[in-house]
Protein backbone atom coordinates (compact mmCIF):
# COMPACT_ATOMS: atom_id res chain seq x y z
CA UNK A 1 0.00 0.00 0.00
CA UNK A 2 1.21 3.60 -1.08
CA UNK A 3 0.42 4.80 2.28
CA UNK A 4 2.43 3.25 4.96
CA UNK A 5 0.03 1.80 7.79
CA UNK A 6 -3.42 1.06 8.14
CA UNK A 7 -5.12 3.85 9.73
CA UNK A 8 -5.38 7.48 9.13
CA UNK A 9 -5.99 10.40 11.42
CA UNK A 10 -7.24 13.11 9.57
CA UNK A 11 -7.86 16.64 10.71
CA UNK A 12 -9.07 19.97 9.15
CA UNK A 13 -9.87 23.58 10.38
CA UNK A 14 -10.10 27.29 9.84
CA UNK A 15 -8.28 29.53 11.50
CA UNK A 16 -8.65 33.31 12.40
CA UNK A 17 -5.71 35.52 10.32
CA UNK A 18 -4.75 37.26 13.04
CA UNK A 19 -4.36 33.77 14.73
CA UNK A 20 -2.60 32.11 11.69
CA UNK A 21 1.27 32.92 12.44
CA UNK A 22 1.09 31.12 15.92
CA UNK A 23 -0.96 28.65 14.63
CA UNK A 24 1.38 27.69 11.75
CA UNK A 25 4.51 28.18 13.79
CA UNK A 26 3.12 25.85 16.67
CA UNK A 27 2.02 23.12 13.85
CA UNK A 28 5.30 23.25 12.37
CA UNK A 29 7.51 23.39 15.65
CA UNK A 30 5.40 21.26 17.68
CA UNK A 31 2.46 19.53 16.61
CA UNK A 32 3.73 17.53 13.83
CA UNK A 33 6.53 16.27 15.72
CA UNK A 34 4.91 15.46 18.68
CA UNK A 35 2.22 13.57 16.95
CA UNK A 36 4.80 11.40 14.74
CA UNK A 37 6.74 10.80 18.03
CA UNK A 38 3.54 8.80 19.11
CA UNK A 39 4.11 4.92 19.37
CA UNK A 40 2.15 3.72 16.30
CA UNK A 41 2.31 6.69 14.16
CA UNK A 42 4.15 6.52 10.69
CA UNK A 43 4.01 9.90 9.25
CA UNK A 44 2.32 13.18 9.42
CA UNK A 45 1.23 15.48 6.22
CA UNK A 46 0.26 18.99 6.72
CA UNK A 47 -1.80 20.58 3.10
CA UNK A 48 -2.96 24.15 3.00
CA UNK A 49 -6.31 24.66 0.42
CA UNK A 50 -6.24 25.49 -3.20
CA UNK A 51 -9.81 25.21 -3.98
CA UNK A 52 -11.52 23.49 -0.48
CA UNK A 53 -12.49 24.44 2.61
CA UNK A 54 -11.70 24.42 5.72
CA UNK A 55 -8.13 25.68 5.04
CA UNK A 56 -5.71 23.71 6.87
CA UNK A 57 -5.47 19.50 6.20
CA UNK A 58 -3.39 17.83 8.66
CA UNK A 59 -2.90 13.93 7.55
CA UNK A 60 -1.53 11.30 10.13
CA UNK A 61 -0.82 7.87 9.28
CA UNK A 62 -0.50 4.52 11.91
CA UNK A 63 1.08 1.46 11.68
CA UNK A 64 -2.90 -0.51 12.47
CA UNK A 65 -5.98 1.42 13.06
CA UNK A 66 -6.02 0.51 16.98
CA UNK A 67 -2.83 2.83 17.30
CA UNK A 68 -5.71 5.71 17.13
CA UNK A 69 -7.82 4.56 20.09
CA UNK A 70 -4.42 2.93 22.32
CA UNK A 71 -3.55 4.19 25.44
CA UNK A 72 -0.39 5.92 24.08
CA UNK A 73 -2.38 8.29 21.89
CA UNK A 74 -5.46 8.95 24.31
CA UNK A 75 -2.63 10.16 27.04
CA UNK A 76 -1.19 12.41 23.97
CA UNK A 77 -4.66 13.65 24.20
CA UNK A 78 -4.83 14.34 27.38
CA UNK A 79 -1.85 15.95 28.14
CA UNK A 80 -1.52 18.57 25.67
CA UNK A 81 0.46 21.29 26.05
CA UNK A 82 -0.67 24.89 27.05
CA UNK A 83 0.41 25.84 23.07
CA UNK A 84 -1.30 23.34 21.95
CA UNK A 85 -4.78 23.88 24.49
CA UNK A 86 -4.81 27.66 23.17
CA UNK A 87 -4.00 26.92 19.59
CA UNK A 88 -6.95 24.12 19.44
CA UNK A 89 -9.33 26.05 21.21
CA UNK A 90 -9.04 28.69 18.00
CA UNK A 91 -10.19 26.02 15.45
CA UNK A 92 -13.24 26.81 12.98
CA UNK A 93 -15.17 24.41 11.04
CA UNK A 94 -13.31 21.47 12.53
CA UNK A 95 -13.41 17.69 10.99
CA UNK A 96 -12.13 15.12 12.68
CA UNK A 97 -11.95 11.17 10.95
CA UNK A 98 -10.52 8.35 12.52
CA UNK A 99 -10.34 6.19 9.35
CA UNK A 100 -9.54 3.16 8.72
CA UNK A 101 -7.43 2.79 5.41
CA UNK A 102 -10.03 0.57 3.01
CA UNK A 103 -8.15 0.88 -0.55
CA UNK A 104 -5.03 2.23 -1.11
CA UNK A 105 -3.18 1.71 -4.88
CA UNK A 106 -0.47 3.56 -6.63
CA UNK A 107 2.89 4.23 -5.58
CA UNK A 108 3.97 7.62 -3.39
CA UNK A 109 2.43 10.87 -2.52
CA UNK A 110 2.06 13.91 -5.15
CA UNK A 111 2.31 17.73 -4.31
CA UNK A 112 -1.80 18.25 -5.32
CA UNK A 113 -3.96 16.47 -2.97
CA UNK A 114 -7.70 15.75 -4.20
CA UNK A 115 -9.95 15.16 -1.27
CA UNK A 116 -13.30 13.57 -1.26
CA UNK A 117 -16.09 13.39 1.30
CA UNK A 118 -19.06 10.92 1.34
CA UNK A 119 -21.78 10.23 3.78
CA UNK A 120 -22.51 6.56 3.36
CA UNK A 121 -26.20 5.34 4.01
CA UNK A 122 -26.20 2.71 6.54
CA UNK A 123 -26.26 -0.68 4.99
CA UNK A 124 -24.77 -0.27 2.05
CA UNK A 125 -21.56 0.27 3.05
CA UNK A 126 -20.27 -3.08 0.60
CA UNK A 127 -22.51 -1.32 -2.49
CA UNK A 128 -20.41 2.11 -1.76
CA UNK A 129 -16.78 0.61 -1.89
CA UNK A 130 -17.28 -1.80 -4.62
CA UNK A 131 -17.88 0.62 -6.58
CA UNK A 132 -15.54 3.30 -5.25
CA UNK A 133 -12.54 0.58 -5.50
CA UNK A 134 -13.52 0.51 -9.95
CA UNK A 135 -12.27 4.36 -9.56
CA UNK A 136 -9.46 4.16 -7.37
CA UNK A 137 -6.62 3.03 -10.16
CA UNK A 138 -4.30 5.57 -10.90
CA UNK A 139 -2.54 4.12 -13.81
CA UNK A 140 -4.83 5.31 -16.69
CA UNK A 141 -4.50 8.76 -15.09
CA UNK A 142 -1.78 11.00 -16.28
CA UNK A 143 -0.21 13.47 -13.24
CA UNK A 144 -2.00 11.10 -10.71
CA UNK A 145 0.54 8.96 -8.15
CA UNK A 146 -1.97 7.30 -5.76
CA UNK A 147 -5.65 7.20 -4.54
CA UNK A 148 -6.74 5.82 -1.25
CA UNK A 149 -10.23 5.24 0.28
CA UNK A 150 -10.87 6.08 3.90
CA UNK A 151 -13.76 4.75 6.16
CA UNK A 152 -14.33 6.75 9.92
CA UNK A 153 -14.76 5.14 12.77
CA UNK A 154 -17.88 6.79 13.51
CA UNK A 155 -17.25 5.71 17.19
CA UNK A 156 -13.70 7.60 17.19
CA UNK A 157 -13.99 10.54 14.78
CA UNK A 158 -15.36 13.36 16.72
CA UNK A 159 -13.86 17.35 16.23
CA UNK A 160 -12.04 17.89 19.83
CA UNK A 161 -13.45 21.14 19.79
CA UNK A 162 -16.67 19.53 20.25
CA UNK A 163 -18.82 19.60 23.42
CA UNK A 164 -19.09 16.06 25.59
CA UNK A 165 -21.62 13.93 24.25
CA UNK A 166 -22.40 15.72 21.06
CA UNK A 167 -22.16 13.23 17.98
CA UNK A 168 -20.86 14.87 14.91
CA UNK A 169 -23.03 14.22 11.61
CA UNK A 170 -19.63 13.68 9.90
CA UNK A 171 -18.92 11.06 12.34
CA UNK A 172 -19.29 7.91 9.53
CA UNK A 173 -18.15 10.04 6.80
CA UNK A 174 -15.72 8.51 4.23
CA UNK A 175 -13.12 10.16 2.34
CA UNK A 176 -11.37 9.53 -1.01
CA UNK A 177 -7.64 10.68 -1.26
CA UNK A 178 -6.05 11.56 -4.37
CA UNK A 179 -2.59 12.17 -4.61
CA UNK A 180 -1.24 14.25 -7.81
CA UNK A 181 1.49 16.09 -9.55
CA UNK A 182 -0.40 19.28 -10.21
CA UNK A 183 -3.57 20.92 -9.72
CA UNK A 184 -4.91 20.31 -12.82
CA UNK A 185 -4.07 16.58 -13.03
CA UNK A 186 -6.01 16.62 -9.57
CA UNK A 187 -8.84 18.51 -10.87
CA UNK A 188 -9.48 16.38 -13.92
CA UNK A 189 -9.60 13.50 -11.97
CA UNK A 190 -12.39 14.62 -10.01
CA UNK A 191 -14.34 15.89 -12.55
CA UNK A 192 -17.41 13.29 -12.66
CA UNK A 193 -15.38 10.46 -11.62
CA UNK A 194 -16.80 9.38 -8.14
CA UNK A 195 -20.95 10.49 -8.61
CA UNK A 196 -22.23 7.83 -10.47
CA UNK A 197 -20.74 5.38 -7.54
CA UNK A 198 -22.12 7.72 -4.41
CA UNK A 199 -25.17 8.61 -6.30
CA UNK A 200 -25.76 4.04 -6.97
CA UNK A 201 -25.46 3.41 -3.24
CA UNK A 202 -27.15 5.78 -1.91
CA UNK A 203 -24.45 7.85 -0.26
CA UNK A 204 -23.76 11.75 -0.28
CA UNK A 205 -21.27 13.86 -2.04
CA UNK A 206 -20.63 16.46 0.82
CA UNK A 207 -17.53 17.71 -0.59
CA UNK A 208 -14.89 17.90 -3.12
CA UNK A 209 -11.14 19.84 -3.17
CA UNK A 210 -8.04 20.67 -3.55
CA UNK A 211 -4.90 20.96 -1.41
CA UNK A 212 -1.25 21.61 -1.41
CA UNK A 213 1.07 19.80 0.04
CA UNK A 214 3.25 22.08 2.38
CA UNK A 215 5.51 19.52 4.44
CA UNK A 216 5.98 15.53 5.52
CA UNK A 217 7.74 14.32 8.50
CA UNK A 218 8.29 11.01 8.81
CA UNK A 219 9.04 8.61 12.10
CA UNK A 220 12.60 7.33 10.10
CA UNK A 221 13.08 11.95 10.42
CA UNK A 222 12.72 11.55 14.21
CA UNK A 223 15.08 9.10 14.52
CA UNK A 224 17.87 11.41 12.82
Amino acid sequence: MPIAGQGMLLTSMDIAPEDEADFNRWYDREHIAERVAIQGFVEARRYVALEAAPKYLGLYSTERFEVLSSDAYRMALANQTDWSKRNIAKFKNMIRGVARITLSRGQGRGAVLGLVRIRPVAGREDALRTGLSAKLDPLPLDGIISMHLLENDPTLSKPLTDPPGVTSPGASDWFVLIDGTSAAAVQAALAGRFETAIAAAGAELIAAGTYALLWDLAKADLDR
